[in-house]
């Protein structure tokens, strides 16, 4: 592998000799108010998955971004007390002693490679629904959080809090520090963004308060003040104060005072902090998809906070470049450079620019599909990283590799996602490869959805990997290579590795919620057909029932050939899991913008090549769309005919071992087929059935109730 091979031993030490020259400034050390980030490059907080109830699985993804050189390693969310409560959502707690000694698993783990460890101390205030701890959420003025998405909806509505609420607040902030300390912590966060209760107070659609509190901006930034100043008081010189904050919706309020809203809380708050960590408001704008926002997106928006502070600014923009983070830092618009996805994606981008290895950065895809993992409440998952979130539960590293002890023979059928990742982890684990693609180039569905709107990026996916095969000499590439079973087994590898896909059918949709009987007609379509342009007709129906993002793509592809486009879904939303991903508002836009007609909770019933007969999927109401084609985005079934082929021709003076990925195995989003790619590769060497269990840390004896404050 080269210098990345030297990786760990470099992030050691202040060794740039082989770092090019343009790229130095991103090691240079950065005061932070009682403390020294060893470098730029800083994991600012981000969901994990993991919380209390994963301590060890938590500890060791931090690790190995410290590991991989970020100087600054963030937690995610971490509750300050039972009021804020974020249930079933995975979310982190300093709570009590136990939840001091699982923090500091993480904070050991960070501070062995030379990191400092920040903590995001977080009340959510209305933005909390309580589920569990049944206490009533807080807010400013009593004004909810009026959630639009089922998972987020909850009938607990806040109190309006009180001066005694609002000292209990601080008072949990200053016990939740004193935790943050004793944890090992040297960044400890204020979180005034997103929603949560300290930017309840800043806005004025939250703050209603006639008191101290609320009314002019000065007012408003009191609480956010005194939260501050709490977390100081308490910390002295031990750890450093920072002040994460949304400016996305003060930047376009006026102010009689201030060029903005934004600037006027910057200004009154601007020595108080030691550092500003600077963001946008929503989910969707803060971490927008590819599809829908370049890097260094927020630029615009928190471009001007280093012109009114003298103190270190961090932010993030998917950063994957270190050319357009340099930019960021000579043109004064950050500090430091701040890194959630790109950290998760590859969790040594830091030691490889150092290397002067750039070209081996696994960069960020803005797939989001990290954030369906928080959705989700699961541990984190990665599309282009199949070892996040299993450095612990699995032993897996993103740069090591155990070596086979005897040599190992693969063959790997399809180059695709699957295919791709596959034979890059077995060649990095000592094995001789050979891949072979039935198609003249490589990526398979990845090649073909990347050339629709919008998903570009999404190639990174078989652009890392083709050229990271390139640089090994143990792997030899074939495309146009359609092999049979004969032909697979003349090659004698010691294992066959089956990642030929799955294909797209014509299968409408069943009041049972499943896949029925294909609808077989010329003027019906596949995606397949799509990418090779065979869709025919000028007026075409999509009917989705993937509900991922593919159906939308590829409504907006269809209309942007001057195509009259509608959309179907039974579904609640057009692309409906997309609001998993951060995706769904823009995917709206998009398609309004192609002027496509939307039709959810609507099933495709029948076609005659002329007239598509629509049902309302609840109550039956018939509705018909005059269309020429239709293009069915619904249940794919796996391309395994080669598999079978080899099973039948199997016998015992043939000893390959012969095993199907990826969509061939079980269809799936792309990030599932990467990891079934990696996984089997891992397995050439050990071949642990299942992962590890975490344990919580628990107090010695059971509490009766939550502790007293």
């Amino acid at each position: 592998m080269g210098k990345s091979e030297n990786i760990s031993a470099l992030n050691a030490n202040t060794d740039l000799s082989d770092c090019h020259p343009s790229h130095q400034i991103l090691f240079e050390p950065v005061q932070i108010g009682p403390v020294v980030a060893p470098n730029r490059f800083y994991q600012v907080p981000h969901a994990s998955g993991m919380t209390e109830a994963n301590p060890r699985v938590r500890a060791a993804f931090r690790e190995t971004k410290a590991e991989g050189g970020w100087g600054v390693v963030s937690t995610g969310a971490v509750s300050i007390h039972p009021s804020s409560d974020d249930s079933p959502l995975p979310f982190a707690r300093l709570w009590n002693e136990a939840d001091i000694a699982s923090h500091a698993l993480s904070t050991e783990a960070i501070h062995r490679h030379g990191s400092l460890a920040a903590v995001e101390l977080w009340h959510g205030g209305a933005a909390v629904m309580n589920r569990t701890s049944r206490l009533p959420p807080l807010s400013p003025s009593g004004i909810s959080w009026a959630a639009t998405h089922v998972g987020f909806m909850g009938q607990l509505r806040p109190k309006k809090m009180t001066g005694a609420d609002i000292d209990e607040v601080l008072h949990w902030q200053r016990l939740a520090t004193r935790r943050a300390l004793d944890a090992g912590f040297d960044i400890l966060y204020v979180y005034a963004g997103m929603g949560y209760l300290g930017y309840e107070f800043l806005l004025p659609e939250y703050n209603h308060r006639d008191d101290g509190y609320g009314g002019a901006l000065e007012n408003r930034v009191r609480f956010v003040r005194e939260m501050l100043e709490v977390t100081r008081d308490e910390a002295g010189n031990r750890a450093a104060v920072a002040l994460r904050i949304s400016l996305e919706e003060l930047r376009g309020k006026a102010s009689d005072h201030y060029e903005s809203e934004a600037h006027g809380v910057v200004s009154l708050l601007s020595d108080v902090p030691d550092l500003w960590d600077v963001k946008m408001d929503s989910s969707p704008t803060d971490c927008g998809a590819s599809r829908f926002r370049p890097e260094g997106a927020h630029e615009p928006i928190i471009n001007f906070v280093k012109r009114v502070t003298d103190r270190p600014v961090v932010g993030v923009g998917r950063f994957t470049s270190p050319d357009t983070m340099v930019s960021q830092i000579r043109r004064g618009v950050l500090d430091l450079i701040g890194g959630a996805r790109a950290s998760i994606a590859d969790p040594f981008l830091p030691s490889k620019v150092r290397c002067g290895n750039s070209d081996d950065i696994r960069e960020c895809i803005g797939c989001n599909i990290c954030i369906a993992s928080w959705h989700d409440g699961v541990p984190v998952r990665c599309t282009q990283n199949a070892t996040a979130g299993e450095e612990w539960r699995r032993g897996w590293h993103p740069e090591r590799f155990r070596r086979v002890k005897t040599s190992t023979s693969v063959l790997v059928v399809g180059g695709g996602p699957a295919g791709l990742e596959a034979a890059l982890t077995a060649a990095r684990q000592g094995c001789d490869v050979t891949v072979a693609e039935q198609t003249d180039d490589w990526g398979g569905r990845v090649l073909q959805e990347s050339q629709l709107p919008g998903m570009a990026t999404w190639r990174r996916v078989r652009d890392y990997r083709v050229w990271a095969l390139s640089q090994m000499g143990n792997v030899s590439m074939y495309t146009n290579s359609e092999l049979d079973a004969e032909s697979a087994l003349s090659f004698g590898a010691d294992h066959i590795a089956i990642a030929t896909g799955a294909r797209w059918t014509k299968r409408l949709y069943s009041a049972l919620e499943i896949p029925s009987e294909p609808l077989e007609r010329a003027e019906v379509y596949t995606p397949e057909d799509v990418f090779a342009g065979h869709v025919a007709g000028d007026r075409v129906l999509v009917f989705d029932y993937d509900n991922y993002y593919l159906g939308g793509v590829i409504a907006e592809h269809l209309a942007t050939k001057g195509k009259h486009i509608s959309y179907a879904t039974p579904a609640g939303h057009a692309s409906a899991w997309t609001f998993m991903t951060n995706e769904l508002p823009f995917v709206y836009q998009a398609l309004a913008r192609r002027n496509v007609a939307i039709h959810t909770t609507t099933n495709l019933i029948a076609f005659d090549g002329q007239c598509a007969a629509l049902q309302n999927l609840f109550n039956a109401t018939p509705m018909e769309i005059a269309v020429d084609a239709i293009v069915i985005v619904g249940h794919r079934e796996p391309r395994d005919t080669l598999f079978q082929a080899l099973q039948h021709e199997g016998d015992e003076t043939h000893r390959t071992a012969v095993q199907l990925l990826g969509d061939a195995l079980a269809p799936g989003a792309i990030v599932h087929a990467v990891h079934s790619g990696h996984s089997f590769a891992r397995g050439l060497v050990d071949d642990t059935a299942i992962y590890l269990r975490d344990e919580p840390v628990v107090p010695a004896e059971p509490l009766a109730a939550f502790p007293k404050q």
